[in-house]
């Protein structure tokens, strides 16, 4: 299979998309956990901001990347590059659903504890927040896999 037959591959249009994806769910689900809300107060909701502060400019920057190789109609054909891209892709995406994973579970404990530890507007923010990282993880994991069945051909 060629290079320009991989979609979801750096420098296609898929990738380009999965990438904003991304890049927006990170955002919101960053956006849900920090505004009005004590996220402070528990270890896994500061990693899941942590972990969303790290991903957000990793997808923009790639999905600028692939945006240019677009443009460029040259596709990524450095093995160097992309080892580098599929290694970050997948450190990413581990740390992605593990503060995902961790939110939620909290979320739930939280929830079946009593009221008075997570008001209910609170847990739902919590959750819409655990909900979109889950979200981003799989756009992160479809793109890291995409890239990873690319490295072999180079």
């Amino acid at each position: 299979m060629a290079i320009q037959d991989v979609p979801g591959s750096m420098g296609t249009s898929a990738s380009f998309i999965l990438r904003l994806g991304q890049a927006i769910f990170s955002s919101a689900s960053l956006l849900s956990m920090s505004l009005g809300v004590d996220f402070y107060s528990y270890t896994a909701f500061c990693f899941l901001v942590t972990v969303m502060g790290l991903v957000i400019p990793w997808s923009f920057t790639l999905a600028l990347l692939d945006g240019y190789f677009i443009l460029v109609q040259c596709p990524v054909r450095q093995l160097g590059i992309l080892l580098v891209i599929v290694i970050g892709d997948w450190v990413l995406s581990i740390l992605t659903l593990a503060a995902a994973s961790s939110t939620a579970g909290i979320v739930d404990l939280l929830l079946q504890a009593d009221e008075s530890f997570c008001p209910p507007q609170y847990c739902s923010r919590y959750l819409i927040s655990a909900l979109l990282a889950f979200l981003s993880w799989i756009f992160s994991l479809a793109s890291s896999l995409f890239n990873l069945w690319l490295l072999p051909s180079l």
